[in-house]
């Protein structure tokens, strides 16, 4: 019985191997006019590495804004105030600059820190409130 059970199971192992084999090839099909698997262990040749950019400094409000603040700031998420919309804003501009600043960087209420951009510069957060100030008196 023993036996039985060792050569059916056998079966499928080698089944299901070919299957996955089949999978990846249809993979490598469909994604080679525009790329190659590589997987880790085969020889691909000479792989670009990815470059880095320099940046030229923080990027300005408006880009900060489009790329963190915008999902929740054009639609009033979770409470967050919508740009332009002097009368949420005015309140909150009356407890100036610094204070929007801090809450910004260090989260308020539903918005967390850096309005959940970890790796965003305080100086880029900054232009990003001042953005959405001067859009929003």
């Amino acid at each position: 019985m023993k036996r039985v059970l060792a050569v059916v199971l056998l079966g499928f192992g080698l089944t299901a191997g070919a299957a996955l084999a089949s999978v990846e090839d249809e993979i490598r099909a469909r994604i080679e006019p525009v790329g190659k698997v590589c997987v880790q262990g085969d020889e691909c040749g000479a792989a670009a590495a990815p470059t880095e950019t320099a940046s030229s400094g923080p990027r300005p409000g408006p880009e900060v804004y489009d790329a963190v603040c915008m999902a929740c700031h054009t639609t009033g998420a979770a409470g967050a105030p919508v740009i332009g919309d002097t009368a949420a804003w005015a309140p909150r501009i009356d407890k100036g600059l610094e204070t929007l600043v801090t809450h910004a960087l260090n989260g308020f209420n539903a918005m967390p820190a850096k309005g959940g951009c970890a790796s965003c510069p305080d100086e880029e957060i900054q232009n990003a409130v001042e953005h959405m100030v001067s859009q929003s008196k």
